[in-house]
């Protein structure tokens, strides 16, 4: 355990922030491999992966639940100094994550063909969305045992075990995508079934190196049997502060599932380059969401011990990490845009949808990390339904005027990209005023 309550909070975000960008960054790499070795197969593999790959949201919003509940309860209870309770939050979290692996396994298989028929643009898209999908579902499903796990250590100020976990799973899928996708040294490539096996078999292997973590090495929260079997009252804690965050990635799964479905009548090539752009931006994404993935346990375990004004110090230092490298990936978007396409895909359609993708919403970059900053301090607080009406607000904003432009005799693909730049930035004025309404009712007589 790392006690978050002393000490500067800059060089505590930071140092916890470094190792959780690397582990996403490494997180992120499942889907940039797939993707990379996917493009060798052409357009329609790479619109089927990426159309497919969407679910990951759905099952992302479902972690996220899961995720921010066990943070936010973890991390308070550090800061009132009480391990017991710690504990149990622990136990009760794998406890639900395994009952969410079950259903996402059930309900995806149920699902799978109806899901890649929705977003695919034509029947080899479809039928490469349904392959992918198939073989990928473990790989999900095995996501929220992984997330109890390092969601325990993160609320407990321990982020390195999960980096390097990560890691491993991701070295381990860059050395079996080109084996099982294109058939190195086995002669048999399987293709994009090939790449949703090789994410699924390295993420097994993750959870297990975990779970052995927790059993030779971690005390401060360990697995104990006798605290694993369901306990409603913490179940509902847990989902009390997790489902509102859970819902604002579900606002995510649906307007990302709404930008594929806008751009089918654009062909397969459109939606290749917004797949591999929206995968891009999602790696560009992360040391922003790192900041905000390290604010919330600084912020809840300061909140647990009453030092309210180290809570609003830990916002402002992470609102200002995260503007700062938010210009610099815009930056990096609006000079570089073609190459960071141009990695995954030769097809010159694709590259020009996703460079006008990436050109676009980079002027999003700002209001959107501002956004991820709030959303971690929120998660810290244990109040996550500011985030949720703020994501939420995006149906009216982006959904709503995209669906009639779309009926519009002289629609372009464009006009997507600025109403969305449109409606991310309304998005960051609520969120941010309601956070700071918040942070305004917290006493101001406490201090570390």
């Amino acid at each position: 355990m790392k006690d978050l309550t002393q000490g500067s909070i800059r060089t505590h975000l930071i140092t916890m922030a470094i190792p959780i960008a690397i582990g996403m960054l490494f997180q992120t790499l499942y889907f940039l491999i797939d993707l990379y070795f996917v493009a060798r197969l052409g357009n329609a593999a790479i619109a089927g992966v990426a159309s497919a790959g969407n679910l990951s949201f759905l099952v992302l919003a479902c972690t996220q639940v899961l995720g921010v509940g066990t943070v936010a309860l973890i991390s308070q209870s550090v800061g009132r100094k009480d391990q017991p309770a710690a504990n149990l939050v622990f136990n009760q979290s794998l406890s639900l994550g395994l009952c969410c692996a079950l259903a996402c396994l059930v309900f995806g298989y149920l699902g799978e063909r109806g899901f890649a028929g929705a977003f695919g643009s034509d029947e080899a898209t479809r039928i490469a969305g349904g392959t992918y999908l198939r073989w990928y579902l473990p790989a999900l499903a095995l996501q929220f045992t992984l997330v109890a796990m390092g969601s325990a250590l993160r609320g407990t100020g321990i982020v390195k075990p999960t980096m390097m976990v990560q890691m491993l799973s991701v070295l381990l899928n860059i050395a079996l995508a080109p084996i099982l996708i294109g058939g190195w040294l086995t002669g048999h490539p399987l293709g994009v079934a090939g790449a949703g096996l090789a994410s699924s078999i390295a993420v097994l292997v993750g959870v297990l190196v975990m779970a052995i973590y927790f059993y030779r090495l971690e005390h401060y929260v360990a697995v104990d049997r006798a605290l694993m079997p369901p306990r409603w009252r913490s179940w509902r804690q847990i989902l009390a502060i997790g489902l509102p965050s859970g819902g604002e990635f579900l606002m995510m799964f649906v307007i990302f599932g709404f930008l594929f479905w806008v751009v089918k009548p654009f062909g397969a090539q459109a939606q290749a380059g917004v797949g591999v752009g929206s995968r891009v931006m999602q790696g560009i994404f992360l040391p922003a969401m790192a900041v905000a993935f390290a604010v919330a346990p600084v912020v809840g375990q300061n909140f647990g011990a009453q030092h309210y004004e180290r809570v609003r110090a830990a916002f402002r230092n992470a609102a200002f990490m995260s503007a700062l490298l938010m210009v610099l990936a815009m930056v990096l978007c609006l000079w570089r845009a073609p190459s960071l396409i141009r990695f995954f895909t030769s097809d010159g359609a694709a590259i020009q949808v996703g460079s006008d993708y990436l050109r676009y919403l980079s002027w999003n970059f700002l209001c959107s990390g501002f956004v991820f900053t709030c959303s971690g301090t929120l998660q810290g607080l244990g109040n996550t339904w500011p985030s949720l009406w703020s994501s939420a607000s995006r149906l009216f904003t982006f959904v709503v005027p995209v669906l009639w432009l779309s009926v519009q005799p002289d629609f372009a693909i464009t006009h997507v990209w600025v109403v969305s730049i449109i409606s991310v930035t309304l998005q960051a004025l609520l969120i941010g005023a309601l956070l700071l309404r918040k942070l305004m009712q917290l006493p101001v007589t406490r201090a570390a």
